[in-house]
């Protein structure tokens, strides 16, 4: 006998039209890891925080990131030699919000390396090192498309962002959620 409880009924589903904030609301109901991306450009350090990755292809090594065609990190890294992208571990939240703030200096006391290029961060569950390949336009953001250049994995639980807030049964944090204050891609 399974673990899981099956129910015969059908849960309620509550039925949205596609707008902006339906979306935020509806997809928020998908729980996701939390990354950030970042490169050097013209020798400065760059970033942003992105829960839009996925591993795209295993021959060849390929993964795949969405950014707002708006950002202003995104737009310097797209013109970088190659990125990384950081995924953060649980008791990260403090990077996850540098990196998705408008304000602040992102890399200000941070100490990081770049052993393929571009910034890796510490403490990173894993850290997976790339070129970019290609770029699609999709809707208001691209679909950054990198060919894998090297992985770093650590064992560390990884931080996950659910429904507006930090972990799968986490108390809502005392902080502004996506799509209120910062803009996160």
């Amino acid at each position: 006998m399974s673990a899981l409880a099956f129910s015969p009924t059908p849960l309620p589903a509550e039925v949205l039209e596609p707008t902006p904030d339906a979306m935020r609301r509806a997809m928020g109901a998908f729980p996701s890891g939390v990354t950030v991306v970042t490169a050097l450009h013209d020798g400065e350090p760059v970033g942003f925080t992105c829960q839009s990755f996925a591993s795209l292809s295993l021959e060849p090594p390929l993964v795949l990131f969405c950014a707002t065609r708006e950002g202003r990190a995104w737009a310097r890294i797209r013109s970088a030699e190659s990125f990384c992208v950081n995924v953060l571990a649980e008791d990260q939240v403090d990077l996850c919000q540098r990196f998705g703030s408008r304000t602040g200096l992102r890399f200000e006391g941070l100490e990081w390396t770049a052993p393929h290029g571009a910034p890796a961060l510490p403490g990173a569950v894993l850290r997976v090192h790339a070129t970019l390949d290609t770029v699609h336009v999709a809707g208001d953001h691209d679909i950054a498309v990198g060919r894998v250049q090297g992985l770093e994995l650590a064992t560390a639980a990884p931080l996950v962002f659910h429904r507006g807030r930090f972990g799968l049964d986490a108390p809502r944090a005392g902080f502004a959620h996506w799509g209120e204050q910062d803009f996160w891609s």
